[in-house]
């Protein structure tokens, strides 16, 4: 179930070209990242130039963009969201043109974080019975010493 915010300089960018990128990125989620396109939500924001800033200084000359992609913890290895990464850096340049920075982030949540529905993916993939085997999150990472699918200690 991931959320992707992509964050393009261009405020003006033609509907098409933004469906070409919303129409890449969730196919490369489904290729790369194996998830489910139905589950993939993709929100484009577009900015003016002198809102976005690299060193400091807005950026005068050029376009840039950023994919920032809300994922659930521990369902996909590091090769996987590396190569995500470097595929969705190139999606960018090839639909967008030259960028001045194109960065692409993962952001990996904990289950019990997030959800759809009032349904966090906790739940979701203990009723799916589609549990992924998740490693735990070593303490001090996230302030947890448990495994991303176990339920929280009650209190």
């Amino acid at each position: 179930m991931p959320y992707f915010r992509v964050t393009v300089t261009d405020p003006d960018l033609p509907s098409d070209v933004q469906r070409a990128l919303a129409e890449g990125l969730t196919g490369l989620a489904v290729s790369v990242l194996r998830k489910s396109s139905a589950r993939t939500i993709v929100h484009i924001d577009l900015v003016p130039a002198d809102s976005y800033f690299i060193d400091g200084r807005p950026l005068t000359d050029g376009r840039d963009a950023r994919v920032e992609a809300d994922i659930t913890l521990g369902t996909n290895s590091g090769e996987e969201k590396a190569a995500f990464i470097a595929q969705a850096g190139e999606l960018l340049s090839d639909i967008l043109g030259p960028l001045s920075r194109a960065g692409v982030a993962l952001h990996e949540l904990h289950p019990e974080s997030y959800g759809y529905n009032g349904v966090t993916q906790f739940d979701y993939y203990r009723r799916s019975k589609d549990v992924p085997a998740v490693p735990a999150v070593p303490a001090g990472e996230s302030g947890a010493s448990r495994g991303p699918l176990s339920p929280s200690p009650t209190r």
